[in-house]
């Protein structure tokens, strides 16, 4: 689906990323995790385009997204920002709507066939009883499903997440990530996940991707890159990756800082 090699980039000539090599596959969730700073949001708009590599490239479908025009690629990546909050009252259905504007010209006005995917992408995001609300009178996790609808509506190959639960409540945060789930199981979408959340992560990703110090420090399966040596290295936090038999799964226990157990 997504191949990049060698990419780099930088902000004012201070290193971000430099040579990262990774194949992203169809159907799967990749986390991409690593501490504050160190280029997990800037990858992600590198994957979408909004920002332009220094070197390397992303390839999409065996086409360099460089070549490829914002409009066609929104008909392949759909995109739910870190913020959610937006200032007009927009109703949830028009929100949604927006989904469709990559697939329509530009005096043109939405089919029956879109109506219809809007329809089908509330009613997968459960959000059909509030599609006339406006959005501006919503909590923060009724605005992400929202959000997640409209990414939905794009009919999208893959879908990127940029820390999709930050401001949510412990009950939402769960509750977004399950649909997330849910889609990408039923749709066969790729999703790419950034994130910091080490529990969360670990629940929902079938493989993650370690940055640290500018580069991939390590990828593949949660077990294989969530030892405790690792997460000393990138996180600077005692943890242990275990199994819980509560969960009947592997979870992520953290025992405390390095500073005062390393």
């Amino acid at each position: 689906m997504l191949n990049i090699k060698g990419l780099s980039f930088s902000y004012r000539e201070r290193p971000v990323l430099q040579g990262i090599d990774l194949d992203i596959k169809k159907g799967e969730i990749i986390g991409i995790l690593g501490p504050n700073g160190c280029g997990k949001t800037t990858l992600l708009k590198l994957l979408n385009r909004n920002l332009h590599p220094e070197g390397g490239n992303v390839m999409m479908n065996e086409k360099d997204l460089e070549d490829i025009s914002k409009r066609e690629i929104a008909r392949h990546i759909a995109v739910v920002p870190q913020s959610n909050e937006i200032r007009f009252a927009f109703t949830v259905r028009d929100i949604v709507m927006m989904g469709r504007m990559p697939f329509l010209g530009q005096f043109q006005g939405e089919s029956s066939d879109d109506v219809g995917i809007v329809e089908d992408a509330m009613k997968k995001t459960n959000i059909t009883s509030f599609a006339d609300r406006l959005i501006n009178t919503m909590s923060g996790g009724e605005r992400q499903r929202v959000i997640i609808a409209r990414a939905i509506a794009q009919r999208p190959e893959i879908i990127l997440l940029d820390e999709p639960t930050l401001h949510l409540d412990i009950c939402h945060q769960f509750e977004v990530l399950d649909l997330v789930k849910r889609l990408s199981d039923e749709e066969d979408l790729t999703v790419v996940i950034v994130s910091h959340d080490l529990p969360m992560v670990v629940k929902y990703c079938d493989r993650i991707v370690l940055i640290h110090d500018h580069q991939i420090f390590a990828a593949g399966t949660p077990e294989e890159v969530l030892t405790r040596e690792n997460m000393r290295t990138v996180f600077n936090i005692d943890a242990v990756l275990e199994y819980d038999s509560t969960l009947k799964a592997m979870s992520v226990k953290v025992l405390g800082s390095c500073a005062d157990r390393c």
